[in-house]
């Protein structure tokens, strides 16, 4: 290997980092988290889906608010309850 291997590797490890801290925040939300805002299961893995498309597309944090406002409050309410993903909606 060379210098510029060990380059691309660091480039490809922080691309493939996007919203993965978002992602586990999200993942280890309780059943009873997601519980007091929904009994609907599926609008909490519709929002795992948009940050992990989020994460794999390598997107904006104002496009993943975008999206994520796009699947109602409900969902939003859901990813507040996440610290880093709830910044994504303070003003």
């Amino acid at each position: 290997m060379n210098r510029f291997d060990d380059l691309f590797d660091e480039a490809d490890a922080a691309f493939n980092a996007t919203y993965q801290e978002e992602l586990n925040q999200l993942k280890g939300l309780s059943p009873e988290d997601i519980a007091s805002i929904t009994p609907n299961i599926k609008e909490y893995t519709a929002l795992v889906s948009v940050v992990e498309k989020a994460s794999k597309e390598n997107i904006s944090k104002a496009q993943l608010a975008a999206n994520i406002r796009q699947l109602g409050t409900v969902v939003v309410k859901i990813a507040k309850k996440t610290p880093l993903l709830s910044e994504l909606f303070q003003s």
